[in-house]
């Protein structure tokens, strides 16, 4: 169980405060590592971070990941408290979230998806990503080690069944639109490059893809997800907290360029 010990070891993880952000910070802190927690909003931010056990360790820090200036300044900070950064997991996302849920239906539709929105994503999901590594993982590769964990999707691998946003009456509420999955492809090979580019730098860099987490979603859209999951059930916040262990520490010493699926078996079918 060694293998799994992240005792003194530095993770960053942006988008810190979300569902399963909270859980990947918890499971590292539990883990043994110094956790800077990181995100938009630095109340929530410290809110988190004292929820963590030996709370004293780990460190609340506010930066947006779209902007280069403030990722540098984060790092100056976290190097002048740290000394290293040993771990990134980059969790911060733009999922689609539309103001009038009764236009939702109409607005998400390809047809008249804004590219306003198309845009926002890619500059979140690729551009937040892309720095993020460029920045924290620059200092693993000077170091000569490191573990990199990009958060992709399901989504990021197959086409959205667009069929689970029906209601129990057929009525189509909602549409996955294209970002979210252009963008977490995107993910998913810009893991690849990273991997081998940096490589022989000691750097590991891989992809964890989860699947839908029960978040108080309508009835109708958790039945229809769950009969399209060989577990018959949305994930619960903490069914990725041992995926990130793995991935953040020695047990996967052997482990880069990988996209590891925890789904409950969504792909599988």
């Amino acid at each position: 169980m060694n293998l799994f010990e992240l005792k003194n070891k530095v993770a960053i993880v942006t988008g810190a405060t979300g569902l399963i952000g909270k859980n990947h910070c918890k499971a590292l802190a539990d883990a043994g590592a110094n956790v800077v927690v990181a995100d938009l909003n630095i109340e929530r931010c410290t809110e988190s971070m004292l929820a963590l056990s030996h709370h004293e360790r780990h460190t609340a820090i506010q930066f947006d990941i779209t902007n280069e200036e403030e990722i540098k300044h984060a790092r100056t900070s976290i190097l002048a408290k740290y000394g290293k950064i040993d771990i990134l997991v980059n969790n911060a996302a733009i999922n689609d979230m539309f103001e009038n849920p009764a236009l939702a239906g109409e607005q998400s539709m390809f047809e008249n998806y804004p590219v306003a929105m198309f845009r926002k994503s890619l500059e979140a999901n690729i551009t937040g990503t892309f720095l993020c590594c460029q920045v924290f993982g620059a200092e693993m590769a000077k170091n000569g080690q490191g573990s990199i964990i990009n958060i992709a999707s399901t989504y990021g691998m197959v086409g959205p069944d667009q069929s689970i946003y029906k209601d129990k009456d057929g009525n189509q509420l909602f549409y996955k639109s294209a970002a979210y999955p252009a963008t977490k492809g995107a993910v998913i090979n810009f893991t690849r490059f990273l991997a081998a580019y940096w490589g022989e730098k000691g750097v590991r860099v891989n992809t964890l893809s989860p699947g839908g987490v029960e978040n108080s979603q309508d009835d109708f859209f958790v039945q229809n997800y769950n009969a399209k999951t060989p577990l018959n059930r949305m994930a619960q916040p903490t069914d990725y907290m041992g995926a990130i262990v793995f991935l953040a520490s020695d047990a996967s010493s052997y482990m880069t360029g990988a996209n590891l699926v925890v789904d409950g078996g969504w792909t599988a079918i």
